[in-house]
C-alpha cells in the first residue's frame, strides 16, 4: 500500500531523469546539427514540462495508475525527437508537435473515459467503424512504402489503420467478455481430440478474413500480421485454449503460404528474408528499394558495434524510410548495441507492466482489453525491430513512440490513455 501512495512521486522523479536524458542527447544533436538556440531550448523544455504537467495533475487528482508506464513512453519519445532532430529537423519539429498533441489526446483519454466499461456496450458500432474506416482507403486512398492504406488530406497524410487497431480491441474485448463461456465450452470431440465448434470459428475466420482483405487490398502484411496476432492473443487470454492458438497460427500459415504465390509484392519480400538481400539489388523498382534498404539497416547495426558511432557519427541517411521504418537501425547504429538493447528492454518493460494491469483488473472486459493493448504494442515493437534486423520479412509497420508519424503517435498516447484507466480502476480498489 505504501508503494501505490508514494507512486506518483516515483513517477516524477523518473520523469525528472527522463528530461535530463531528453537535454544531453538534445544537446549532443544541436552541437552536431547546428542551428536556432530558441529551438533546441523549446524542444527540451516544452516536452519535458509537459510530461511533468500530467504527472503532477495526475498527483493532485489521485490518480493511481500505474506509475512506470508514463516515464517509459517519455524516455521513447525523447529518444525519437533527438534522433529526428540529428537526421532532419524538419521531421524532428513535425513529431514535437505530434508528441504534445499525443499527450493531450491522452490526458484526454483518461478524463473522459474514466467509466471506460460502458464502452463494452457498442461493440457492433466498433465493427461498423473499423470496416468502413479500413474500406475507405482502398477505393481513396494513396500508396506509401508498398501499402495503399493512407488518405490524403493536402496538409497532412491519414492512416486509418492505426485508430481501427484500437477498435479491433474493443470489438473484440465485448464480444469475447460477453460470450466467453461459448468460446471455452464450445466444442467439438473427434477421436478424443476437442476442436473449436461451429459458434467459435466465426471470430475465427472473421479475424482471418480481415486480416487477408488488408493484406490483398491494402498491401499491408505488417498491420495484417498485427491484427490476428493481438486476436490469437486475446482469444488464450480468454479461453485458456491453446489449442485456438494452434487453428490460427495453420490459418495464418495457410493465408502467407497463399499470399506468397499469388501476390508479388509479398513474395519479394519473402525472398529478400530467406535469401541473400544483395542478389536482389540489381533487380530494380521495389525489389531493389526493399533490398537496399535491409541491405543499409545491416551495414548500420553493424558499424554502430557496442558503444555506437555517436550522434552524427553515423550515415542513417542512406537508409531510406530512416525517420520511419528503419528508425531503429539509426539508433543502433549510432547509440550502438547498448542503446538498442536499451530500447528493447524498454519496450519489454511497458509490455510486463502491461500484463501486469490485465492480471490485476477484476473484470473480463478490462482484462481482456488492457491484454489486447498490450499486445498490440508487443507485436508492432516486435514486428518491425525483428524486420530491419533480417529476423522477419519487412513489414512496413511503426516502431511505436520513435517512429516519425502522426497516426502512429495519436493512437499509440490514446492506448497509453486507456491502460492507465484501466491500471486506476484496478489500483482505487485496494
Amino acid at each position: 500500500m505504501a508503494f501505490r501512495e508514494s507512486g506518483r512521486g516515483y513517477e516524477i522523479k523518473l520523469l525528472v531523469l527522463a528530461g535530463l536524458y531528453l537535454a544531453a542527447g538534445a544537446a549532443a544533436a544541436y552541437l552536431w546539427a547546428g542551428g536556432d538556440p530558441r529551438t533546441y531550448v523549446i524542444g527540451v523544455a516544452a516536452p519535458a514540462l509537459a510530461f511533468l504537467l500530467v504527472a503532477v495533475i495526475f498527483q493532485a487528482l489521485k490518480f493511481k495508475a500505474d506509475p512506470f508506464l508514463l516515464p517509459v513512453v517519455a524516455v521513447l519519445s525523447y529518444t525519437s525527437l533527438v534522433m529526428l532532430y540529428r537526421i532532419n529537423q524538419f521531421y524532428a519539429v513535425r513529431q514535437f508537435v505530434w508528441v504534445l498533441a499525443g499527450l493531450a489526446f491522452m490526458f484526454l483519454t483518461t478524463r473522459l473515459f474514466t467509466n471506460y466499461r460502458r464502452l463494452s456496450d457498442y461493440k457492433y458500432i466498433y465493427g461498423l467503424m473499423g470496416a468502413v474506416a479500413l474500406i475507405i482507403p482502398i477505393f481513396f486512398g494513396i500508396e506509401e512504402g508498398g501499402a495503399k492504406s493512407w488518405l490524403n488530406f493536402g496538409a497532412f497524410h491519414l492512416q486509418p489503420s492505426e485508430f481501427v487497431k484500437i477498435l479491433v480491441v474493443l470489438f473484440l474485448a465485448s464480444f469475447m467478455s460477453e460470450n466467453r463461456m461459448v468460446l471455452t465450452r464450445d466444442t467439438v470431440t473427434i477421436r478424443g481430440i476437442s476442436f473449436p465448434g461451429p459458434r467459435s470459428w466465426g471470430p475465427l475466420l472473421g479475424m482471418w478474413g480481415i486480416s487477408l482483405l488488408l493484406l490483398v487490398f491494402q498491401r499491408d502484411l505488417g498491420t495484417a500480421l498485427i491484427y490476428f496476432g493481438t486476436f490469437l492473443a486475446m482469444v488464450y487470454v480468454a479461453t485458456a485454449r491453446m489449442l485456438y492458438i494452434g487453428v490460427g497460427l495453420i490459418l495464418f500459415m495457410g493465408g502467407g503460404t497463399l499470399s506468397y504465390f499469388l501476390f508479388s509484392h509479398v513474395r519479394q519480400r519473402v525472398d529478400i528474408w530467406l535469401l541473400n538481400p544483395y542478389n536482389f539489388i540489381e533487380l530494380g523498382d521495389r525489389a531493389y528499394n526493399q533490398a537496399y534498404q535491409i541491405v543499409q539497416s545491416l551495414f548500420a547495426i553493424g558499424a554502430g558495434g557496442l558503444t555506437g558511432t555517436g550522434l552524427g557519427g553515423g550515415y542513417p541517411l542512406f537508409i531510406p524510410a530512416v525517420h520511419t521504418d528503419f528508425i531503429f537501425s539509426a539508433i543502433t547504429e549510432e547509440m550502438g548495441l547498448l542503446g538498442g538493447v536499451g530500447i528493447i528492454v524498454l519496450y519489454v518493460f511497458f509490455i510486463f507492466r502491461g500484463f501486469k494491469i490485465a492480471l490485476e483488473s477484476r473484470d473480463d472486459f478490462s482484462k481482456l482489453m488492457a491484454a489486447g493493448l498490450t499486445a498490440l504494442m508487443a507485436l508492432q515493437s516486435f514486428t518491425i525491430i525483428a524486420g530491419v534486423t533480417k529476423l522477419l520479412p519487412l513489414t512496413g509497420v511503426t516502431l511505436p513512440f520513435i517512429s516519425y508519424g502522426g497516426s502512429s503517435l495519436l493512437a499509440n498516447f490514446i492506448i497509453l490513455g486507456m491502460l492507465l484507466n484501466i491500471s486506476h480502476e484496478a489500483n482505487a480498489h485496494e
